[in-house]
């Protein structure tokens, strides 16, 4: 049944666009913070069940070291393209890490490695105090003559530098293409111009961000990187603290319809986007609410059950080979 369901999801090499998913395998107990690192075998676990239960053949990646290293080797024995994001933070030393791990995997991987990117929402974490991280990565990357175009993933708000109508950044002229983050679930909650979007009007709204962010910056290829809905608790409303407005609604029909919609919306105009995300992540709920360890397509606990809504729309609206 996959092989149909695998025309649309391939990377930029046949000219289409790419229908990518999050990747990270902090799932179950496993937190980025501290403890344990994911193991070899849960890596192998993850990237096998997201081969056999869906069709995405693209995977983005939150880090290039602390174990992090094998997601490349595994994606590549499984024929999975990647983007990998170099994890920037406020200690320069591990800034330094990565990069220079990025720079060696991206050559080791060539094949695999399709798009890297310095960062991901750095400015929307830490304002404008690291830009200068931001800056000597992409130098980094520029100076190795790596094959991989490279950009920083932040949010639509940041890549329009604050404003609307939306203008360049600092970085405009620095990237080889753009990655933006784009939630109307978080919109919902705490923008003052953004303060209503129901699953049904999902779509548009990404496309409009996304839209609006290429003509700030003409020539440039425009991803979306993060796109989702969280699939519960079931029928949770997300009040926005500006206005008292309760539209986004958590569900599992609600995150088959913001994915299957704005995939297909993207599709008809030729677009590029990342699911967010592959396996739900129970370490989250401290730092996004209610709602914040059920943005998985797959559940994060064995036997990492896949939100059969999700899938079974994607199956209906992908071409079947002839």
């Amino acid at each position: 049944m996959l092989i149909g369901l695998l025309i649309s999801f391939q990377t930029f090499a046949d000219g289409k666009p790419m229908r990518c998913v999050a990747f990270s395998p902090y799932v179950g107990g496993l937190t980025p913070d501290y403890g344990a690192r994911p193991s070899k075998q849960l890596v192998d676990t993850l990237l096998d069940k997201l081969v056999a239960d869906t069709p995405f053949r693209c995977i983005m990646t939150y880090g290039v070291i602390n174990g992090l290293e094998y997601v490349f080797e595994a994606a590549m024995q499984r024929q999975l393209s990647v983007t990998a994001i170099v994890w920037l933070d406020k200690e320069v030393e591990v800034n330094s890490q990565s990069i220079s791990s990025a720079i060696a995997l991206a050559r080791k991987y060539d094949k695999t490695i399709t798009r890297l990117s310095c960062g991901s929402e750095v400015r929307t974490r830490h304002d404008y105090r690291y830009d200068s991280e931001i800056s000597r990565c992409l130098q980094a990357m520029r100076e190795a003559k790596l094959s991989q175009p490279v950009t920083t993933i932040d949010t639509w708000w940041e890549w329009c530098n604050r404003q609307q109508p939306c203008a360049p950044t600092s970085f405009s002229a620095q990237v080889d293409w753009i990655g933006i983050n784009v939630f109307p679930w978080w919109e919902s909650q705490f923008s003052p111009i953004h303060s209503c979007i129901s699953a049904e009007q999902a779509a548009q709204f990404h496309l409009a961000r996304l839209e609006e962010v290429r003509r700030a910056n003409p020539g440039k290829d425009v991803v979306i990187t993060e796109f989702g809905w969280p699939n519960a608790p079931e029928n949770y409303a997300a009040t926005n603290r500006h206005t008292g407005q309760q539209c986004a609604v958590a569900g599992v029909a609600n995150q088959a319809l913001v994915i299957n919609s704005t995939l297909a919306l993207l599709g008809q105009k030729g677009y590029s986007a990342t699911v967010f995300e592959a396996f739900s992540e129970t370490w989250k709920p401290s730092n996004e609410g209610e709602s914040g360890q059920y943005w998985g397509v797959c559940q994060g606990e064995p036997p990492y059950r896949c939100n059969a809504a999700v899938l079974m729309s994607l199956m209906r609206n992908t071409p079947r080979r002839k």
